[in-house]
């Protein structure tokens, strides 16, 4: 079983920023794909971010040049840093992580989302 366990969320004014963590522990081998996810009101899921394990990174295309995700493989954990900050960043986020489990298990997990508010 894996869990992971988001931080970081929080209420910040239009222009700020904040540092989503997200950690993975449990039945873990190595972790494939990281990645980023947020939902708003009356939105479906979307994603904001991913990064292999390599390192390599993609981005929607609203968040690019204000957000950065990287990740630290001997931590089992993924970071998003979001800079300037607009309203309608404001959703729960949500973490997720591709992994193989020393059994050669493949799972697909999901944090259990944190609440990020950006006022104007």
């Amino acid at each position: 079983q894996v869990h992971l366990v988001e931080s970081g969320g929080g209420l910040v004014q239009a222009g700020g920023s904040l540092r989503l963590s997200c950690a993975a522990s449990g039945n873990i081998f190595s972790i494939n794909s990281m990645g980023w996810y947020r939902q708003a009101p009356g939105k479906q899921r979307e994603l904001v971010a991913t990064i292999t394990s390599g390192g390599s990174t993609s981005y929607a295309d609203s968040v690019k040049g204000r957000f950065t995700i990287s990740r630290d493989n001997a931590k089992n954990t993924e970071y998003l840093q979001m800079n300037s900050l607009k309203p309608e960043d404001t959703a729960v986020y949500y973490c997720n992580a591709q992994t193989t489990g020393w059994g050669g298990e493949r799972g697909d997990h999901w944090g259990q989302g944190t609440q990020v508010t950006v006022s104007s």
